[in-house]
């Protein structure tokens, strides 16, 4: 049930806030406690940016735009579904339609967390060092320190979809 990935109608957006939430649970294991306030989907009023995987949907990948780029916002799994490929599923589905819209999918992710920086680099993220982030990404990252989530070394990752104006 949770493989099929689709994308999210309005009505889906309300349950995903607890998706993201008991996502968010599982970095209490590696020491990463989250600051109080609303979850990230909860924020979103536009299903057309979020893609889900379920009825009801038990994972989403939500996105935004970044310097030109399509910038992965949060991807979440509920944890009683994880380790089933639901979150390889909803990053390729992002990727997919974003190499119809853009060059590139960008994100800011946790360095040293197994389920964050190193599960991008296998599925084709690098890391951007900060010379070669634009002025929306350096803004956004100010932002995610503001708000306190450099609760352990974050990097931007980004993956080439396609040649630049291809």
């Amino acid at each position: 049930m949770g493989r099929v990935i689709r994308w999210a109608e309005a009505d889906d957006l309300p349950g995903l806030a607890a998706v993201e939430i008991a996502a968010d649970g599982v970095f209490a294991r590696v020491g990463i406690c989250f600051p109080a306030g609303t979850t990230m989907v909860e924020e979103c009023t536009s299903p057309e940016l979020v893609i889900v995987a379920g009825r009801p949907a038990v994972g989403f990948a939500m996105y935004g735009w970044v310097d030109g780029a399509v910038h992965l916002e949060q991807l979440a799994v509920h944890p009683e579904h994880g380790r089933r490929g639901i979150g390889s599923a909803l990053l390729a589905a992002l990727c997919d339609h974003a190499s119809a819209v853009a060059d590139a999918v960008t994100l800011t992710t946790f360095r040293d967390v197994p389920w964050n920086a190193p599960w991008y680099a296998r599925r084709g993220f690098a890391v951007q060092e900060p010379q070669g982030w634009g002025p929306e990404m350096r803004a956004l990252v100010a932002r995610e320190r503001e708000l306190g989530l450099e609760l352990a070394p974050r990097v931007v990752m980004r993956r080439v979809l396609r040649a630049p104006g291809y």
